[in-house]
């Protein structure tokens, strides 16, 4: 799925993402303004479509870390 077919809120996280490196549900609730439960939604629509990694945190096993698959200029060359 194209970037550009996502829902709005799936797009903003994923360049959040792409702009900011690694980052918590909690950090990208704080960096995009938007609510939780949406937040929740579009990582999992950028999950489904293999645009994001999931990984363990080491400092909070209570925390997922999430981390673009591939940045824009990647992209462009895939």
């Amino acid at each position: 799925m194209q970037p550009q077919l996502l829902p709005p809120s799936s797009q903003k996280v994923l360049h959040l993402l792409e702009q900011g490196g690694s980052m918590t549900h909690k950090d990208i609730v704080q960096e995009s303004s938007l609510a939780p439960r949406t937040v929740r939604y579009a990582l999992k629509r950028l999950k489904e479509q293999g645009l994001i990694l999931e990984k363990f945190n080491f400092r909070d096993a209570r925390q997922i870390i999430y981390e673009c698959r591939m940045t824009d200029s990647q992209r462009a060359t895939a």
